[in-house]
Order: structure tokens, then sequence, then C-alpha cells
């Protein structure tokens, strides 16, 4: 990705949510709390484009589910060691 492309939807971006701060009628608490979001999502987008986010890659949610079914089963085992009591 070339440094052109970055600042271009950099700038178009920021000419979106100065047009939406500006013009479009919302409280101030939702304004702020798209403010937060778009930042948040334009520094992953750069930090992932620079190369300095790469893990973002091995992310998967299908992992989650083994753990939460691993912790679920050894919750169940523990509570059926104490019935056997």
């Amino acid at each position: 990705m070339s440094l052109l492309t970055v600042l271009v939807v950099l700038i178009v971006v920021g000419v979106i949510l100065w047009l939406v701060n500006a013009y479009v009628p919302m409280d101030g608490k939702i304004k702020n709390i798209l403010n937060i979001v778009v930042v948040i999502f334009l520094v992953l987008w750069l930090l992932k484009a620079f190369g300095l986010f790469n893990s973002l890659n091995n992310v998967r949610v299908d992992n989650m589910k083994k753990v939460n079914t691993y912790y679920s089963l050894s919750l169940l085992d523990s509570s059926q060691a104490g019935n056997s009591m």
C-alpha cells in the first residue's frame, strides 16, 4: 500500500467525519462515541497497513469456542466430583 493511498484514505475519512459532526444532528455523547470508534479503527488499520500489527491475522474466533468448551467441561467435572462424595 502506497503512502499516497494512506493519505487519501485519512483525508476522505476525516472529511466524512467532519461532515457528520458538523451537519448531522446528534447528541454530543453519540458524536464522541462515533469519533472514538473511527479513531480506533483508523489506528488499527494504520498499524496493519505498516505491518506493525501482523498478529491480527492469527486471531481466530473458533479458538475461543474450544477454550470455552474445555472450561465448561472442567467445571462440569468439578461439580460432578463434589456430588459423588
